[in-house]
Formats: structure tokens, sequence, C-alpha cells
């Protein structure tokens, strides 16, 4: 490579308006193709593997329309902003000197890395501070890869913006040799490709959940890890009923926290069944799917009870008997929430709990406490926990919350089979 590459001057000219004219006749045959194919495919499969074909088609489909408008970016040349949810991601390109220690970036790299507009751009040295420490290592190995022994970069890592929000870059790059053969400098176009990621993630899920069901029932305490829910320490737990609370769905319930829309904002999900004997051990993995598919396609919280009511008239699961859903935004630490079935949310703040009804949308400061529960908790079980308010508050980490609500609540003889979720809002 002895000639000079950058953002604005490429190695090669772009494919005639013919060409690319070509390609999209193309790509959109090939996508009314999938879709007859995937129209013919629903005809009689209801079931939990006819549901995961579907997701799976529906990926190939978004994947295809972003084609068609990444080749319509080649023909027209650059176009406004994706609109929300939509698998095309924005692309930049940089260029950093090692002679001169100068780095150059194109305007959507800002908006990508979460750097201000006319901001200076970040040196090679500096790039990682931007990106989450534990994918840090991941990306000095990539560069130094590329500038010591001239390989090609083609790698992802994860960065912070300002507002809390954790997006996923693939960068690709290669050195710029001089004609000496030394790097004289490195350039590299990069994509967010966060919501392409979550969408496979959602199939991947949904397909590996009818490979390998959750153990019935769903035991012990379950830690979230934080990769795409900033500000929120998270905990959860299923609690089995007591012998003496008579006959239950074992598998009713499920508990869930992932990414709603493209600003960082969490969907928290508690809830269960209408089961009068045990239900198909599936039946939380297959709801938590569905629920996840609501929430990467936009669905505001107020809306999810309805719309995945919707969803379960055409399955063979039961309708939910109560739940609670949270949407979280760390940027302003703004919850917003819908019960169903009374199941609302418990709210902890400086040694006091409350139920949060009646209100669809508070600001929360750091130390605040929520619990999500199952419709399934007796109102003494709630009124309970509300009372150990100054505990609670005071006990530290979700999981330590949650240690000590399950303790407490195993003293109600009456209990049926419950889930609870804990929150808490970290600086």
């Amino acid at each position: 490579m002895s000639s000079h590459l950058s953002a604005d001057h490429p190695a090669a000219q772009p494919p005639g308006h013919g060409s690319v004219e070509a390609l999209i006749s193309q790509a959109r045959r090939l996508r009314g193709d999938v879709d007859a194919v995937r129209r013919d495919s629903q005809e009689g499969s209801a079931n939990a593997r006819g549901r995961w074909q579907r997701a799976l088609y529906d990926l190939a489909l978004r994947q295809l329309t972003d084609l068609d408008a990444h080749l319509a970016q080649l023909r027209d040349g650059p176009a406004p902003a994706p609109r929300p949810g939509s698998l095309l991601s924005r692309v930049g390109s940089a260029e950093w000197n090692l002679l001169t220690d100068e780095a150059e970036w194109s305007g959507e790299l800002f908006h990508i890395l979460g750097r201000a507009p006319g901001s200076v751009p970040l040196s090679l040295d500096e790039l990682p501070s931007l990106v989450l420490a534990e994918d840090r290592p991941k990306l000095t190995a990539m560069v130094t890869d590329c500038l010591v022994d001239a390989r090609p970069i083609d790698g992802e890592f994860r960065v912070a913006h300002p507002d809390g929000a954790v997006r996923t870059v693939h960068m690709m790059g290669e050195p710029v040799l001089d004609t000496d053969g030394s790097t004289a400098s490195m350039w590299a176009v990069l994509r967010d490709v966060s919501e392409l990621r979550r969408s496979q993630r959602v199939v991947s899920e949904t397909r590996d959940s009818l490979r390998h069901p959750p153990p019935p029932p769903w035991h012990g305490l379950l830690r979230f890890p934080d990769e795409g829910r900033p500000g929120l320490d998270l905990a959860a737990a299923h609690l089995p009923s007591v012998p003496s609370a008579g006959p239950r769905s074992r598998y009713g319930g499920w508990y869930d926290a992932c990414p709603l829309g493209v600003d960082g904002e969490t969907l928290l999900t508690v809830g269960d069944f209408e089961a009068a004997g045990e239900t198909e051990a599936h039946d939380p993995a297959v709801c938590v799917g569905a629920l996840r598919g609501l929430a990467l396609a936009g669905t505001r919280p107020g809306q999810l009870r309805s719309r995945l009511a919707a969803l379960l008239e055409d399955t063979a699961l039961s309708p939910v008997r109560g739940a609670v859903y949270c949407g979280y935004r760390p940027g302003t630490r703004t919850l917003t929430w819908a019960d169903a079935s009374g199941a609302v949310p418990l709210f902890f703040r400086g040694g006091t709990g409350r139920g949060l009804s009646g209100q669809a949308e508070a600001t929360l400061e750091a130390g605040d406490l929520l619990l999500l529960h199952t419709g399934a908790l007796e109102p003494a079980a709630v009124r309970h926990l509300l009372s150990l308010a100054p505990r609670l508050t005071g006990a530290g980490p979700a999981q330590d919350v949650v240690r000590i609500v399950t303790h407490e609540l195993d003293d109600f003889p009456s209990r049926q089979d419950a889930c609870v979720l804990v929150a808490r809002v970290t600086p």
C-alpha cells in the first residue's frame, strides 16, 4: 500500500451508477423471495419452533431492507440519520497521522463515539478512554497489530456515551505505508452495530430457549451483568411456593432486564401466568423472548401489556395474571411504569417505602431502590416488605437486598410461586 488513504480519499472509486442499481435490484428480489418463503412457512406453525423461525426470517428481512438502504446511499450520497430501531447503522471514518500526531474524523464519527461535534478528535493513545474498561485490551491489541505487523483491523468494542448509553462499534482499518514501507498513518471505518447485535441476540436467545429450556422451577438468585444496563445494579430471584399454599403452576413466573430503544434505556419486567395447573417449562423463556422482541421494536412500557396479550392469544401459552413493566433512562434517571392486575412496583428512598400507583413517571436519585414483584405476593407480604424500608435502603448491593427479601418472605405460610427483581440506582 504505497498510496495515501484517508476518510476523504478512498482507495478506489465507487462502482458506477448502473452497477449500484443492479445490486439494489438483486437485493430487492432476494428480499421478496425471503418474504414469500416466510409467509409460506407460517402456515400452521404456532408452536415455539415456528416462532423462532419467524424471528429469524424477520431478522433476515430487516438486514436485507437495510442493505437496500446502504446501497441507496452509495447511489444517492449521505442519507439522514437512521430511524429509531433500524438496523441501518451510522458509519464514520478517521485517519490518524503517526508523523504529526494529528487525527481527522468525519462528522458522523463524533456521534458514534459520543463526542461533541466540533471537538478535537482523539489521538490513538486517547481513543481507549471512550471504551469500556473490559474492551480496552482488545482495542489496544488490534491497533498494535495494525501499526507494528501491518495487520488489518476487524473487530468490535463497546463505548460509553456521556448520557450513560453503551453502544457496540465495529471497526475496520488498515495501516497507510510511506514510500520506504514504514507506517505513516492508520485509517479506519467505524460503524454502530448496537441494534444489529441486539436483534441477533434475540434470535439466538429464542433458539437456545428451545434447545435448553430453563430448569423448572427457576431456583435461586440471579445477578444481571452490567452490559447494556447502565445506571442500575440489578438482582432477581424466584421464590417457589410453600406446600401449604395449595396447587399452583410451578413454572409460571419470569423476570428480565434488557435494553429498550437506542438511548440507553433499560426495560425491567416481572410477571406470572394465569394457570390452574402446571404449565410447560419453557413458558417463561418464550414470554421473555416476546417481550424483548417488542422492546426492540420500540414498544413503550405502557403498551407492553396489550401488545403481549395480543401475541399470547395466538399461542398455547396461558394469559398473563399479574405483571409490571418499567423503563429506566439513565441519562435523566427517569422511571416510567405500567402494571397489570395490581402488581405495582415498590419504591424505597431514605428509609421509607411506598407503592408506585396512580403515577406513571418519576425521577430517581442515586441510592434509590426499586422492587418489582409478581402478583402472587399477598397484600400482607407486600406490607411487610414496605415495613423493611430502613433495612433495605441500607443494605448495599441489589444482591444483598434480594437475599433479605427472600429470607423474610419464607415466613409467610401461604406464599405461592413468586418472582422479585431489585434495581438500585447507581451514581
